[in-house]
C-alpha cells in the first residue's frame, strides 16, 4: 500500500509517504531559506517520499512566530523557485519521482512575536500573559483573505503544487473556532467563528488555477475544555459534532485533502507528538494519543469518503513504522500516512526501506527534543542524530 500512487484532483502522487510540516525557525529575517532551510529541504527532496509539506509560512510580518520564520515574498521568490528546481532534479534523478509540493499558509495568532488573540482564553494565558490590547479587531482580521490568497499565488508562481489554509495547534484560525464568547462577526454561533477559517479557503480556491490542490492541516480537537478549546467538551472529551460540520463546510469549498492533527502543543504537547522518553511527563500514555489519532482519523474517512486523510502521530513507533503505516492504510483509518519528527531524524528512513536497509536504530525517539530547541527561540532540529543541533541542545542544557 505505502509504495502505490493515488490520484488527488489532478494530481498523481507517486506513493503514499508525506514529510508533514516541520517549522524550523531558520530562515533568514527576510523569510527566505537559509542554508539550514535549504539542507534540510534537500534531504526531504532525497527521501523518495511522495509528498513534501513544506513547513508554517507567514502570510503578513505581524503574523510570523519568530524573526526567522519563512515568509515566500516578492521580493524573495527567486530563491523560493531555485529551491523548489533544485529539489525536482534531485528527487528525480536520485528517486526517479516527482514529488508533490505543498507551501503551507498561517497567521500565528497568539503564538505571533507581539500575541494576536481572538479572545481572553485563560487556559492558555498561564504560559504568555496578554491584555485586551492584544485581541484583534473584525476590521483587522477582515483583511487577511486577501493576504492568504497574495500567497497562494505567490506559492504558485514559485512551482508549489498545492497550498494548505493552516487551521491548527491553537493559531488563529483554530483559536477563532474556540472563540464562543467573542462579540462580532467573528465569536458566538459557529457560523461566525468559522467564517474567517472558510473566507480565506475560499478566496484562496476562487484565485488558484485548476490542477492546484487546496488542503488543510486541521487541529479536529484541540483537547482543551469548552469554551476554551474546539472539539471538546466542558470536561475536555472529544466531540465531533462541530469538526464534522467544519469538514462538511470545508469539502463543500473544495478542499481535496486533510491533514488531520490534534491538540495545541504550546498548552498539551503529548496529544500531538506523543512521548517515548525525554524530561517532560505526559498526563496520558502514548497508546491512548495515538489510538485517538486513529479514532479521529478513521471517524472522518467514514463520514468523508472522498476527501483525502493524511494520518499523523506514526513517527512514534520506530521499528514498526511500516507496518503500522501499511496497516492504517489497509483498514482504511487514512489515504497517505505522515511522518513529522521523523524525517528530522533519519530524512532517508523511506528511501532506506525500499532499499532494505532501513535502520530503526536511527528512527525518532519521541522526545521533542526538537521542539524544546524552538521553545528556547534556537534554531530547530535532531537534537539526537544531528551534530550541529545537538550541540544547540546543550547550550541550552547549560
Amino acid at each position: 500500500m505505502i509504495s502505490n500512487s493515488i490520484q488527488v484532483g489532478e494530481k498523481t502522487i507517486c506513493n503514499r509517504i508525506v514529510l508533514q510540516p516541520m517549522e524550523g525557525c531558520d530562515c533568514n529575517t527576510d523569510g527566505s531559506p537559509s542554508s539550514l532551510t535549504v539542507e534540510k529541504y534537500i534531504k526531504a527532496a532525497k527521501s523518495g517520499a511522495g509528498v513534501i509539506w513544506f513547513e508554517a509560512n507567514a502570510v503578513c510580518p505581524e503574523g510570523r512566530t519568530n524573526p526567522r520564520q519563512m515568509m515566500l515574498t516578492r521580493e524573495n521568490l527567486s530563491a523560493f523557485k531555485a529551491l523548489l528546481s533544485d529539489m525536482r532534479k534531485i528527487a528525480r534523478d536520485e528517486c526517479g519521482i516527482s514529488p508533490i509540493f505543498i507551501l503551507q499558509l498561517t497567521h500565528s495568532g497568539r503564538q505571533s512575536i507581539v500575541p494576536m488573540i481572538a479572545y481572553r482564553n485563560p487556559v492558555y494565558e498561564e504560559k504568555r500573559p496578554v491584555t485586551d490590547e492584544n485581541i484583534v479587531s473584525d476590521e483587522y482580521l477582515d483583511t487577511l483573505p486577501e493576504k492568504y490568497v497574495l500567497s497562494a499565488l505567490l506559492a504558485i508562481e514559485a512551482g508549489f503544487d498545492g497550498v494548505d489554509v493552516k487551521s491548527c495547534h491553537g493559531y488563529l484560525f483554530q483559536e477563532l473556532l474556540s472563540a464562543f464568547e467573542r462579540k462580532g462577526r467573528y465569536g458566538g454561533c459557529f457560523e461566525n467563528r468559522a467564517r474567517l477559517y472558510l473566507d480565506c479557503v475560499r478566496a484562496v480556491k476562487k484565485a488558484i488555477p485548476d490542477g492546484i490542490l487546496l488542503t488543510t492541516r486541521l487541529s479536529a480537537s484541540d483537547m482543551v475544555p469548552k469554551p476554551y478549546g474546539f472539539g471538546t467538551t466542558e470536561q475536555n472529551e472529544l466531540d465531533l459534532t462541530e469538526p464534522d460540520m467544519l469538514i462538511e463546510r470545508l469539502v463543500a469549498e473544495g478542499v481535496q485533502m486533510l491533514n488531520v492533527t490534534v491538540g495545541n502543543p504550546y498548552y498539551n504537547p503529548h496529544v500531538n507528538r506523543p512521548y517515548r522518553k525525554g524530561g517532560y511527563q505526559p498526563p496520558e500514555t502514548a497508546q491512548m494519543g495515538l489510538a485517538r489519532f486513529e479514532t479521529i482519523e478513521k471517524h472522518i474517512k467514514e463520514r468523508f469518503p472522498t476527501l483525502t486523510v493524511v494520518g499523523s502521530g506514526l513517527s512514534y513507533y520506530r521499528e514498526d513504522l511500516f507496518e503500522q503505516s501499511e496497516r492504517q492504510l489497509a483498514e482504511g483509518i487514512c489515504d497517505l500516512v505522515g511522518y513529522g519528527r521523523m524525517w528530522l531524524a533519519y530524512p532517508g528512513f523511506y528511501r532506506d526501506h525500499l532499499n532494505g536497509i532501513f535502520d530503526s536504530k536511527r528512527c525518532c525517539l519521541a522526545c521533542s527534543k526538537c521542539t524544546v530547541l524552538m521553545r528556547n527561540k534556537r534554531v530547530s532540529g535532531c537534537a539526537v542524530f544531528n551534530e550541529y543541533y545537538r550541540e544547540l541542545y546543550k547550550e541550552i542544557e547549560k
